[in-house]
């Protein structure tokens, strides 16, 4: 399980008040230094804010998965938020983003950073996840519904 690893209860939030792209950069990393404090908040944004000027990544469908490359600790952590009005993200196909899979890795880990866009765009495939992951409620239901869906995918290959 690699999902279930890089994001945890700890570091969601299912009420991001953003409505402007910068706006929810910042409260994403609000939340992800409060999870994970061993990291800079400055450190954390200069990451996403070079990686969004090279293409959005708001990946349509209602999803972006801003993310980064920071120094200062080893592995990859994650982050989500949820925005239940949506924002615009210049996303790819231009539609509001309502949740948010914001993910940091070591410059050591880039491989494993890899590995994981790759699974969670593998459950992102699944037509039911966002609209599971926006009735829920609390934090823990959101990380328990990412776990459930990761579970679901890595059985069936």
């Amino acid at each position: 399980m690699i999902l279930s690893q890089v994001f945890s209860p700890k570091a969601v939030n299912i009420n991001l008040e953003s409505t402007e792209k910068d706006e929810v950069l910042e409260e994403l990393v609000e939340g992800f230094i409060s999870a994970y404090p061993e990291l800079t908040r400055s450190a954390v944004l200069n990451a996403l804010v070079e990686r969004e000027s090279k293409l959005s990544t708001g990946i349509g469908n209602g999803i972006a998965v801003p993310h980064g490359v920071c120094q200062g600790f080893s592995g990859v952590r994650g982050f989500i938020g949820v925005s239940k009005e949506g924002l615009d993200f210049n996303s790819l196909d231009n539609a509001p983003v309502h949740v948010f899979f914001m993910i940091i890795s070591s410059p050591d880990d880039c491989e494993y950073h890899l590995q994981v866009i790759k699974r969670l765009a593998d459950i992102l495939k699944e037509q039911e996840f966002i609209n599971s992951v926006l009735q829920k409620t609390n934090n823990r239901d959101v990380y328990d519904v990412l776990v459930h869906y990761e579970e679901q995918v890595t059985a069936s290959v």
